[in-house]
């Protein structure tokens, strides 16, 4: 038995919330897949902060219209499973979850999709999974901005350093506030 109207809305429904509260979105040709393949995939999406879904190109078009996410709808065309990244997902970890699959199983088609309001195709979406993850770029930046911090700590040590050796001279030399200690 086919779906109902009342399914299809609930469904267009879904599929907009979830548009609308993405900050990225692939549409990927998802054909020979099994259904323990997906399983798999949807497992490491998740770690990912995103969610595989398979849906009507129909339904998916209404979804992409009620949450004005028109430029999805280019891709909506033959079998066609769509990925959900959530606003605490990570896109590029995502994307390396796709290609990752790809790799492995020889299957998944990048079509292409969105990312924020832009639309990306599937050559962005291969380049996007090249990427090093948030993680590891918020690491490369904080190692950048220390290193020139951690040169003006080494020369304030040296400062520092060079001031206390000249104090000591001093005191050894018995000058204090320019006269001469007797001993």
């Amino acid at each position: 038995m086919g779906l109902t109207r009342e399914d299809k809305e609930k469904i267009v429904a879904e599929v907009a919330e979830q548009l609308a509260e993405s900050q990225a979105v692939f549409a990927v040709d998802y054909r020979g897949i099994t259904v323990a393949q997906a399983q798999e995939l949807r497992t490491k999406l998740a770690e990912a902060g995103a969610r595989f879904r398979v849906t009507k190109n129909t339904l998916a078009r209404l979804a992409s219209d009620r949450a004005g996410r028109e430029e999805l709808k280019s891709v909506l065309e033959g079998p066609t499973a769509l990925t959900f990244v959530g606003p605490d997902g990570d896109p590029v970890l995502a994307a390396k979850a796709i290609a990752a699959f790809r790799r492995e199983h020889e299957l998944l088609e990048p079509k292409g999709g969105l990312l924020g309001e832009t639309a990306v195709d599937a050559d962005e979406i291969k380049r996007l999974a090249a990427l090093p993850a948030r993680d590891q770029l918020i690491g490369q930046l904080v190692g950048l901005v220390a290193m020139p911090l951690t040169g003006v700590a080494r020369s304030l040590g040296q400062l520092v350093g060079g001031l206390a050796v000249q104090l000591e001279q001093i005191r050894e030399r018995g000058l204090v506030g320019g006269e001469q200690q007797s001993g």
